[in-house]
């Protein structure tokens, strides 16, 4: 029979520190409004995502009107979707040197060159298509 497990109670120095405050409860602000760039970018992250409750502080109705506005702006089109990053993940590309810049390529032989043509059982250029039974 397995023991009972005991919990802990979890208190706020455990999960890092104090509770972080909303900056909708900061600046007084009792209305979201869809038109307010500036206010909801602050709830986005650097990709155009919406910001989680624990990191942005605010309670669950503050992130319900935050979220809507967000989508009501991204619909309007005054909030992006999406924002590309452009960072190169992984291993660096064969094609380029130590700086960073692209190095020449050599030239590249073309398609008739680099295939012998087809030729048939006698040794002669064959055009006819052969049918392969499988």
């Amino acid at each position: 029979m397995k023991a009972k497990r005991t919990t802990k109670p979890r208190d706020a120095s455990r999960r890092g520190g104090k509770k972080k405050v909303s900056v909708l409860n900061s600046e007084k602000i009792d209305y979201v409004d869809w038109k307010d760039v500036n206010l909801l970018r602050r709830f986005m992250s650097d990709r155009a995502k919406i910001r989680a409750r624990r990191v942005s502080g605010n309670d669950s109705q503050q992130q319900r009107e935050i979220a809507r506005a967000i989508k009501n702006a991204r619909e309007m089109a005054l909030l992006p979707y999406t924002s590309r990053v452009t960072t190169q993940r992984g291993r660096p590309s064969r094609d380029r040197d130590d700086d960073g810049e692209r190095r020449p390529r050599a030239p590249r032989e073309s398609a008739t060159e680099e295939f012998e043509p087809l030729t048939d059982v006698e040794g002669t250029e064959s055009e006819d298509v052969v049918e392969v039974e499988a």
